[in-house]
């Protein structure tokens, strides 16, 4: 079983935060002499002051547990290198790619994942509708990261215009949550296994095609 083929869907995570508005008013008097002594008011003084800035809270990450889906999880962002039509762009994608995929699992939001995989990548169909029979039912996944071991390319086209990425990867232990709070517990990989990714370079972005498991 590919390491996409588990369960899980799009339910991104939204962060409140809360800002304070601070008003601050001045006030201005005026000093009435007797009637001998020339009127002379006291100038009315009112100053603007520009509060300092409230300092806007960090959202703090908090990871799933047995209590509740992880929280405040960053969103990663694609490194400049991964933008480039070239070997060294193509393997910095593919690191950001598995990147997205983490945080897909930790998340339930897959929309990140595809935005940079074409229709034809049944895998990423799989993590789609996997994500949501988890996320979409009030459920939540707690583990489960893919670490990759080795990612190399010969950064040569095949005959359908795409090039080809082996990663050797390793999934940790995952556990599902189900909206009772039912745990079910599946063990990671003790070893590494292939994944084969097939990748093109489209309207100046890098796409996947194919992630899947060599012998699949």
């Amino acid at each position: 079983m590919s390491s996409l083929g588990v369960r899980r869907r799009f339910a991104a995570v939204s962060l409140a935060l809360a800002g304070s508005l601070i008003a601050l008013s001045a006030c201005s008097g005026a000093d009435d002499t007797g009637a001998d002594a020339a009127q002379s008011p006291s100038p009315s003084v009112s100053e603007s002051v520009s509060p300092s800035p409230t300092p806007t809270p960090s959202a703090t990450y908090k990871p799933a547990s047995a209590k509740g889906p992880a929280e405040n999880v960053p969103l990663p962002v694609m490194p400049e290198e991964a933008k480039a039509e070239s070997k060294e762009g193509l393997i910095a994608f593919a690191r950001y790619w598995y990147e997205l995929v983490n945080y897909g699992y930790e998340t339930g939001d897959v929309e990140p994942v595809r935005a940079v995989s074409g229709p034809d990548c049944f895998a990423c169909q799989n993590f789609y509708s996997g994500m949501g029979d988890v996320y979409g039912r009030g459920g939540w996944i707690q583990g489960g990261d893919i670490e990759i071991v080795t990612l190399n390319s010969e950064y040569q086209l095949t005959s359908e215009g795409r090039y080809q990425v082996l990663v050797s990867v390793k999934q940790r232990d995952m556990t599902y949550w189900d909206e009772a709070g039912q745990a079910d517990r599946r063990p990671g990989d003790e070893i590494s296994f292939l994944q084969i990714m097939e990748v093109s370079f489209e309207n100046e972005g890098w796409y996947i095609h194919l992630a899947e498991s060599t012998g699949d």
